[in-house]
Protein backbone atom coordinates (compact mmCIF):
# COMPACT_ATOMS: atom_id res chain seq x y z
CA UNK A 1 0.00 0.00 0.00
CA UNK A 2 1.28 3.45 -0.93
CA UNK A 3 1.14 6.02 1.87
CA UNK A 4 0.97 9.65 0.76
CA UNK A 5 1.48 12.83 2.75
CA UNK A 6 -1.69 14.03 4.55
CA UNK A 7 -3.95 16.39 2.60
CA UNK A 8 -2.87 19.98 2.98
CA UNK A 9 0.79 19.16 3.56
CA UNK A 10 3.70 19.01 1.14
CA UNK A 11 7.22 17.69 0.72
CA UNK A 12 9.75 20.41 -0.04
CA UNK A 13 12.35 18.60 -2.10
CA UNK A 14 15.93 19.49 -3.13
CA UNK A 15 15.75 21.97 -5.98
CA UNK A 16 13.02 23.84 -4.10
CA UNK A 17 14.35 23.68 -0.55
CA UNK A 18 17.33 25.82 -1.59
CA UNK A 19 14.89 28.65 -2.43
CA UNK A 20 13.34 28.30 1.03
CA UNK A 21 16.78 28.47 2.63
CA UNK A 22 17.69 31.57 0.63
CA UNK A 23 14.44 33.35 1.54
CA UNK A 24 14.71 32.40 5.21
CA UNK A 25 18.32 33.60 5.42
CA UNK A 26 17.41 36.95 3.83
CA UNK A 27 14.63 37.41 6.39
CA UNK A 28 16.96 36.53 9.27
CA UNK A 29 19.54 39.03 8.00
CA UNK A 30 16.92 41.78 7.72
CA UNK A 31 15.77 41.13 11.30
CA UNK A 32 19.39 41.34 12.46
CA UNK A 33 19.71 44.81 10.93
CA UNK A 34 16.49 45.91 12.67
CA UNK A 35 17.77 44.34 15.94
CA UNK A 36 15.04 41.72 16.24
CA UNK A 37 16.18 38.52 17.97
CA UNK A 38 14.96 35.01 17.19
CA UNK A 39 12.55 33.29 19.57
CA UNK A 40 11.59 29.60 19.22
CA UNK A 41 8.41 28.38 20.90
CA UNK A 42 6.77 24.91 21.12
CA UNK A 43 4.80 23.63 18.14
CA UNK A 44 1.95 22.70 20.50
CA UNK A 45 0.52 24.68 23.42
CA UNK A 46 -2.35 24.42 25.88
CA UNK A 47 -5.57 25.04 23.97
CA UNK A 48 -6.58 27.81 26.38
CA UNK A 49 -3.68 29.95 25.15
CA UNK A 50 -5.21 30.24 21.66
CA UNK A 51 -8.74 30.59 23.00
CA UNK A 52 -7.53 33.62 24.91
CA UNK A 53 -4.84 34.85 22.57
CA UNK A 54 -6.58 34.37 19.22
CA UNK A 55 -10.18 34.68 20.40
CA UNK A 56 -13.12 32.33 20.97
CA UNK A 57 -15.20 34.08 18.29
CA UNK A 58 -12.63 33.70 15.50
CA UNK A 59 -12.86 31.15 12.71
CA UNK A 60 -9.39 29.92 13.68
CA UNK A 61 -10.51 28.86 17.17
CA UNK A 62 -14.02 27.75 16.22
CA UNK A 63 -13.27 25.84 13.00
CA UNK A 64 -9.59 25.49 12.15
CA UNK A 65 -7.50 24.36 15.12
CA UNK A 66 -5.91 20.93 15.42
CA UNK A 67 -6.85 20.13 19.02
CA UNK A 68 -6.45 16.83 20.86
CA UNK A 69 -6.34 15.44 24.38
CA UNK A 70 -2.96 14.13 25.51
CA UNK A 71 -2.44 11.10 27.75
CA UNK A 72 -2.70 13.29 30.82
CA UNK A 73 -6.16 14.48 29.81
CA UNK A 74 -4.94 17.97 28.89
CA UNK A 75 -6.34 19.78 25.84
CA UNK A 76 -3.44 20.51 23.49
CA UNK A 77 -3.46 22.43 20.19
CA UNK A 78 -0.94 22.57 17.37
CA UNK A 79 -0.15 26.27 17.07
CA UNK A 80 -2.29 27.99 14.39
CA UNK A 81 -0.28 31.24 14.57
CA UNK A 82 2.77 32.65 16.32
CA UNK A 83 1.79 35.74 18.33
CA UNK A 84 0.08 33.99 21.25
CA UNK A 85 3.08 31.71 21.83
CA UNK A 86 5.53 34.62 21.76
CA UNK A 87 3.43 36.55 24.27
CA UNK A 88 3.12 33.46 26.49
CA UNK A 89 6.93 33.07 26.47
CA UNK A 90 7.31 36.80 27.21
CA UNK A 91 5.09 36.45 30.29
CA UNK A 92 6.31 33.05 31.50
CA UNK A 93 9.95 34.12 31.39
CA UNK A 94 9.21 37.57 32.90
CA UNK A 95 10.92 39.29 29.99
CA UNK A 96 8.88 42.41 30.77
CA UNK A 97 11.15 42.88 33.80
CA UNK A 98 14.40 43.06 31.80
CA UNK A 99 16.08 46.47 31.42
CA UNK A 100 16.30 46.51 27.61
CA UNK A 101 12.85 47.37 26.31
CA UNK A 102 11.01 47.11 24.02
CA UNK A 103 11.56 43.39 23.51
CA UNK A 104 11.84 42.71 19.77
CA UNK A 105 11.52 39.17 18.41
CA UNK A 106 11.15 37.27 15.17
CA UNK A 107 10.00 33.69 14.72
CA UNK A 108 9.77 31.26 11.83
CA UNK A 109 8.26 27.78 11.73
CA UNK A 110 5.31 25.53 10.91
CA UNK A 111 1.73 26.46 11.86
CA UNK A 112 -1.39 24.30 11.51
CA UNK A 113 -4.94 25.16 10.45
CA UNK A 114 -7.65 22.79 9.29
CA UNK A 115 -9.01 24.60 6.23
CA UNK A 116 -9.66 23.79 2.59
CA UNK A 117 -6.25 23.41 0.93
CA UNK A 118 -5.58 25.62 -2.09
CA UNK A 119 -2.58 27.13 -3.80
CA UNK A 120 -0.53 29.02 -1.24
CA UNK A 121 -2.79 27.96 1.64
CA UNK A 122 -1.92 24.66 3.30
CA UNK A 123 -2.98 22.92 6.50
CA UNK A 124 0.64 22.91 7.56
CA UNK A 125 2.33 26.13 6.48
CA UNK A 126 5.45 28.07 7.44
CA UNK A 127 4.95 31.45 9.02
CA UNK A 128 7.50 34.20 9.58
CA UNK A 129 6.55 36.93 11.99
CA UNK A 130 7.82 39.58 14.34
CA UNK A 131 6.58 41.00 17.64
CA UNK A 132 7.73 44.18 19.40
CA UNK A 133 6.51 44.31 23.01
CA UNK A 134 6.71 47.09 25.56
CA UNK A 135 6.45 50.40 23.67
CA UNK A 136 3.56 52.78 22.91
CA UNK A 137 5.68 54.87 20.55
CA UNK A 138 4.11 55.34 17.06
CA UNK A 139 7.68 55.24 15.70
CA UNK A 140 7.93 51.51 16.41
CA UNK A 141 4.72 50.99 14.42
CA UNK A 142 6.50 52.63 11.49
CA UNK A 143 9.58 50.46 12.11
CA UNK A 144 7.48 47.29 11.98
CA UNK A 145 5.78 48.48 8.78
CA UNK A 146 9.16 49.14 7.20
CA UNK A 147 10.47 45.72 8.22
CA UNK A 148 7.36 44.04 6.81
CA UNK A 149 7.46 45.88 3.49
CA UNK A 150 11.20 45.43 3.04
CA UNK A 151 10.91 41.70 3.75
CA UNK A 152 9.37 41.55 0.28
CA UNK A 153 11.32 44.31 -1.43
CA UNK A 154 14.74 42.88 -0.56
CA UNK A 155 13.77 39.62 -2.22
CA UNK A 156 12.94 41.46 -5.43
CA UNK A 157 9.19 42.07 -5.27
CA UNK A 158 7.92 45.41 -6.57
CA UNK A 159 4.16 45.01 -7.20
CA UNK A 160 3.24 45.70 -3.60
CA UNK A 161 0.58 47.77 -1.87
CA UNK A 162 0.63 48.72 1.82
CA UNK A 163 -2.90 49.21 3.17
CA UNK A 164 -3.24 51.06 6.45
CA UNK A 165 -5.98 51.85 8.98
CA UNK A 166 -6.41 52.95 12.56
CA UNK A 167 -8.64 51.02 14.93
CA UNK A 168 -8.33 53.74 17.59
CA UNK A 169 -8.18 53.22 21.33
CA UNK A 170 -10.79 51.48 23.49
CA UNK A 171 -13.01 54.59 23.69
CA UNK A 172 -12.96 55.08 19.91
CA UNK A 173 -13.64 51.40 19.27
CA UNK A 174 -16.62 51.33 21.63
CA UNK A 175 -18.20 54.33 19.88
CA UNK A 176 -17.63 52.69 16.50
CA UNK A 177 -18.96 49.34 17.75
CA UNK A 178 -22.24 50.95 18.82
CA UNK A 179 -22.53 52.67 15.44
CA UNK A 180 -21.97 49.38 13.59
CA UNK A 181 -24.73 47.65 15.58
CA UNK A 182 -27.14 50.51 14.82
CA UNK A 183 -26.22 50.34 11.13
CA UNK A 184 -26.39 46.58 10.58
CA UNK A 185 -29.21 45.61 12.97
CA UNK A 186 -32.00 46.48 10.50
CA UNK A 187 -30.30 44.14 7.98
CA UNK A 188 -29.60 41.33 10.46
CA UNK A 189 -31.77 38.73 8.72
CA UNK A 190 -30.09 39.49 5.37
CA UNK A 191 -26.63 38.69 6.70
CA UNK A 192 -25.02 35.25 6.82
CA UNK A 193 -25.44 33.16 9.96
CA UNK A 194 -21.86 33.91 11.07
CA UNK A 195 -22.41 37.66 10.80
CA UNK A 196 -25.65 37.47 12.75
CA UNK A 197 -23.62 36.04 15.63
CA UNK A 198 -20.76 38.50 15.07
CA UNK A 199 -23.16 41.43 15.29
CA UNK A 200 -23.74 40.54 18.95
CA UNK A 201 -20.29 39.23 19.83
CA UNK A 202 -17.89 41.30 17.73
CA UNK A 203 -19.55 43.61 15.15
CA UNK A 204 -16.21 44.80 13.77
CA UNK A 205 -15.71 41.37 12.21
CA UNK A 206 -18.84 41.84 10.09
CA UNK A 207 -16.76 44.24 7.96
CA UNK A 208 -14.32 41.42 7.21
CA UNK A 209 -16.94 38.89 6.06
CA UNK A 210 -16.21 37.25 2.69
CA UNK A 211 -19.83 36.11 2.17
CA UNK A 212 -21.48 39.48 2.78
CA UNK A 213 -18.79 41.70 1.28
CA UNK A 214 -21.12 42.77 -1.58
CA UNK A 215 -24.14 43.52 0.62
CA UNK A 216 -25.25 47.17 0.09
CA UNK A 217 -25.01 47.83 3.83
CA UNK A 218 -21.25 47.14 3.68
CA UNK A 219 -20.70 50.11 1.37
CA UNK A 220 -22.44 52.54 3.74
CA UNK A 221 -21.10 51.13 7.03
CA UNK A 222 -19.73 53.78 9.40
CA UNK A 223 -15.95 54.16 9.24
CA UNK A 224 -13.78 53.84 12.33
CA UNK A 225 -11.97 56.98 11.19
CA UNK A 226 -15.15 58.97 11.91
CA UNK A 227 -15.07 57.86 15.55
CA UNK A 228 -11.40 58.38 16.45
CA UNK A 229 -10.91 60.59 19.50
CA UNK A 230 -8.16 63.24 19.57
CA UNK A 231 -5.52 60.90 21.02
CA UNK A 232 -6.20 58.23 18.40
CA UNK A 233 -6.18 60.77 15.56
CA UNK A 234 -2.84 62.17 16.77
CA UNK A 235 -1.36 58.66 17.07
CA UNK A 236 -2.38 57.77 13.52
CA UNK A 237 -1.03 61.05 12.15
CA UNK A 238 2.35 60.36 13.77
CA UNK A 239 2.53 56.88 12.25
CA UNK A 240 1.77 58.32 8.82
CA UNK A 241 4.33 61.12 9.25
CA UNK A 242 7.07 58.57 10.05
CA UNK A 243 6.12 56.51 6.98
CA UNK A 244 6.24 59.69 4.88
CA UNK A 245 9.69 60.48 6.28
CA UNK A 246 10.91 57.03 5.21
CA UNK A 247 9.40 57.41 1.75
CA UNK A 248 6.99 54.51 2.28
CA UNK A 249 3.79 54.80 0.23
CA UNK A 250 0.49 53.56 1.67
CA UNK A 251 -3.25 53.51 1.05
CA UNK A 252 -5.82 54.19 3.79
CA UNK A 253 -8.63 51.63 3.95
CA UNK A 254 -11.18 52.33 6.74
CA UNK A 255 -12.65 48.81 6.28
CA UNK A 256 -9.38 47.07 7.19
CA UNK A 257 -10.08 45.56 10.60
CA UNK A 258 -8.72 43.26 13.26
CA UNK A 259 -11.61 41.56 15.02
CA UNK A 260 -10.33 41.06 18.57
CA UNK A 261 -10.95 43.60 21.31
CA UNK A 262 -7.30 43.92 22.30
CA UNK A 263 -6.23 45.22 18.85
CA UNK A 264 -6.00 49.00 18.68
CA UNK A 265 -4.52 51.85 16.67
CA UNK A 266 -2.41 50.70 13.70
CA UNK A 267 -3.68 47.86 11.49
CA UNK A 268 -2.15 46.99 8.12
CA UNK A 269 -1.90 44.52 5.28
CA UNK A 270 0.58 44.12 2.45
CA UNK A 271 -0.91 42.98 -0.84
CA UNK A 272 0.49 41.76 -4.14
CA UNK A 273 -0.66 43.60 -7.25
CA UNK A 274 1.19 41.21 -9.57
CA UNK A 275 -0.84 40.02 -12.54
CA UNK A 276 -1.87 36.40 -12.17
CA UNK A 277 -1.12 36.19 -8.44
CA UNK A 278 -4.65 35.07 -7.62
CA UNK A 279 -7.92 36.25 -6.13
CA UNK A 280 -6.56 36.42 -2.58
CA UNK A 281 -3.97 39.18 -2.82
CA UNK A 282 -2.99 39.58 0.84
CA UNK A 283 0.61 38.59 1.57
CA UNK A 284 0.82 39.56 5.24
CA UNK A 285 -1.05 41.42 7.94
CA UNK A 286 -0.42 42.88 11.33
CA UNK A 287 -1.34 45.44 13.89
CA UNK A 288 -0.93 46.95 17.34
CA UNK A 289 -2.48 45.33 20.39
CA UNK A 290 -2.98 46.14 24.07
CA UNK A 291 -4.36 43.60 26.53
CA UNK A 292 -3.01 40.40 24.99
CA UNK A 293 -0.19 40.19 27.54
CA UNK A 294 -2.75 40.59 30.34
CA UNK A 295 -4.90 37.86 28.77
CA UNK A 296 -2.11 35.34 29.38
CA UNK A 297 -1.26 36.53 32.89
CA UNK A 298 1.23 39.36 32.42
CA UNK A 299 1.19 43.09 33.23
CA UNK A 300 -0.47 45.65 30.97
CA UNK A 301 1.86 45.80 27.98
CA UNK A 302 1.33 46.97 24.42
CA UNK A 303 2.81 45.35 21.34
CA UNK A 304 2.79 45.35 17.59
CA UNK A 305 3.63 42.65 15.06
CA UNK A 306 2.92 41.04 11.74
CA UNK A 307 3.04 37.59 10.15
CA UNK A 308 3.54 36.27 6.64
CA UNK A 309 3.28 32.90 4.92
CA UNK A 310 6.51 31.77 3.27
CA UNK A 311 4.42 29.77 0.77
CA UNK A 312 2.58 32.91 -0.37
CA UNK A 313 5.86 34.84 -0.51
CA UNK A 314 7.27 32.23 -2.90
CA UNK A 315 4.06 32.42 -4.96
CA UNK A 316 4.47 36.20 -5.26
CA UNK A 317 8.08 35.80 -6.39
CA UNK A 318 6.93 33.37 -9.06
CA UNK A 319 4.10 35.68 -10.17
CA UNK A 320 6.58 38.54 -10.68
CA UNK A 321 9.11 36.29 -12.38
CA UNK A 322 11.78 36.89 -9.74
CA UNK A 323 14.64 34.41 -10.05
CA UNK A 324 16.37 33.89 -6.71
CA UNK A 325 20.19 33.78 -6.97
CA UNK A 326 20.40 30.25 -5.63
CA UNK A 327 23.69 28.48 -6.47
CA UNK A 328 22.89 24.77 -6.79
CA UNK A 329 26.23 23.92 -8.45
CA UNK A 330 28.71 21.57 -6.82
CA UNK A 331 32.27 22.88 -6.29
CA UNK A 332 34.10 19.61 -6.88
CA UNK A 333 33.40 16.02 -7.85
CA UNK A 334 36.16 13.50 -7.06
CA UNK A 335 36.60 10.61 -9.51
CA UNK A 336 38.63 7.67 -8.15
CA UNK A 337 40.04 4.78 -10.20
CA UNK A 338 41.38 1.79 -8.28
CA UNK A 339 41.16 0.61 -4.69
CA UNK A 340 44.07 2.67 -3.31
CA UNK A 341 42.84 5.77 -5.12
CA UNK A 342 39.39 5.15 -3.62
CA UNK A 343 40.82 5.30 -0.10
CA UNK A 344 42.62 8.57 -0.88
CA UNK A 345 39.49 9.98 -2.55
CA UNK A 346 37.47 9.35 0.62
CA UNK A 347 40.14 11.10 2.70
CA UNK A 348 40.47 13.99 0.25
CA UNK A 349 36.72 14.57 -0.12
CA UNK A 350 36.34 14.70 3.66
CA UNK A 351 39.28 17.11 4.06
CA UNK A 352 37.91 19.39 1.32
CA UNK A 353 34.47 19.47 2.90
CA UNK A 354 35.94 20.41 6.26
CA UNK A 355 37.88 23.18 4.50
CA UNK A 356 34.60 24.70 3.31
CA UNK A 357 34.25 23.24 -0.19
CA UNK A 358 31.10 21.55 -1.49
CA UNK A 359 32.25 18.11 -2.61
CA UNK A 360 30.75 14.80 -3.71
CA UNK A 361 32.00 11.52 -5.19
CA UNK A 362 30.71 8.23 -6.58
CA UNK A 363 29.36 5.61 -4.17
CA UNK A 364 27.95 3.15 -6.72
CA UNK A 365 31.17 1.76 -8.21
CA UNK A 366 30.62 3.44 -11.58
CA UNK A 367 33.14 3.49 -14.44
CA UNK A 368 35.02 6.72 -15.11
CA UNK A 369 32.73 7.83 -17.96
CA UNK A 370 29.63 7.30 -15.79
CA UNK A 371 31.27 9.22 -12.93
CA UNK A 372 31.84 12.16 -15.26
CA UNK A 373 28.17 12.02 -16.25
CA UNK A 374 27.22 12.14 -12.56
CA UNK A 375 29.47 15.17 -12.08
CA UNK A 376 27.79 16.85 -15.04
CA UNK A 377 24.29 16.18 -13.71
CA UNK A 378 25.33 17.69 -10.38
CA UNK A 379 26.65 20.81 -12.18
CA UNK A 380 30.11 20.29 -10.72
CA UNK A 381 32.39 23.21 -11.49
CA UNK A 382 35.51 21.00 -11.26
CA UNK A 383 36.17 17.29 -11.55
CA UNK A 384 39.23 15.92 -9.71
CA UNK A 385 40.51 12.65 -11.18
CA UNK A 386 42.70 10.38 -9.06
CA UNK A 387 44.06 7.08 -10.40
CA UNK A 388 46.90 4.74 -9.37
CA UNK A 389 49.41 6.66 -11.54
CA UNK A 390 48.44 10.05 -10.05
CA UNK A 391 48.63 8.53 -6.59
CA UNK A 392 52.16 7.27 -7.20
CA UNK A 393 53.24 10.70 -8.45
CA UNK A 394 51.50 12.56 -5.60
CA UNK A 395 49.31 14.59 -7.96
CA UNK A 396 45.66 14.88 -8.96
CA UNK A 397 44.15 15.90 -12.29
CA UNK A 398 41.84 18.94 -11.98
CA UNK A 399 39.43 19.63 -14.85
CA UNK A 400 37.40 22.84 -15.10
CA UNK A 401 34.10 21.72 -16.59
CA UNK A 402 33.10 25.05 -18.15
CA UNK A 403 36.30 25.39 -20.24
CA UNK A 404 37.62 21.81 -20.39
CA UNK A 405 41.01 23.08 -19.12
CA UNK A 406 42.99 20.48 -17.14
CA UNK A 407 45.88 20.85 -14.70
CA UNK A 408 47.95 18.49 -12.58
CA UNK A 409 48.08 19.75 -9.00
CA UNK A 410 50.10 18.33 -6.13
CA UNK A 411 47.88 16.36 -3.76
CA UNK A 412 49.23 18.25 -0.78
CA UNK A 413 48.22 21.63 -2.18
CA UNK A 414 45.00 20.79 -4.06
CA UNK A 415 42.71 21.99 -1.25
CA UNK A 416 44.28 25.45 -1.18
CA UNK A 417 44.24 25.52 -4.99
CA UNK A 418 40.51 24.72 -5.09
CA UNK A 419 39.72 27.31 -2.44
CA UNK A 420 41.50 29.91 -4.60
CA UNK A 421 39.49 28.85 -7.64
CA UNK A 422 36.20 29.10 -5.73
CA UNK A 423 37.21 32.53 -4.49
CA UNK A 424 37.78 33.64 -8.09
CA UNK A 425 41.55 33.39 -8.15
CA UNK A 426 43.38 31.93 -11.18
Amino acid sequence: MTINAPRGTQDILPGTSEKWQYVEQKLVDLCRRFNYKEIRTPIFEHTELFQRGVGDSTDIVQKEMYTFEDRGGRSITLRPEGTASVVRAYVQNKIYGLPNQPSKYFYMGPMFRYERPQQGRMRQFVQFGIEALGSDDPAIDAEVLSLALNSYRELGLSSLKLVLNSLGDAESREAHRAALVRHFDPHREELCSDCQVRLDQNPLRVLDCKKDKDHPAMKTAPSILEYLNDYSKDYFEKVKSYLDAMGIEYVIDPNLVRGLDYYNHTAFEIMSEAEGFGAITTLSGGGRYTGLVQEVGGPETSGIGFAMSIERLLMALEAEGVELPVDEDLDCYVVALGDEAQVEAVRLADAMRLAGLQVDKDYLGKKMKAQFKSADRLNAKYVLVLGEQELENGVINVKEMATGEQKEIELGSVIEYMKEQMAGGK
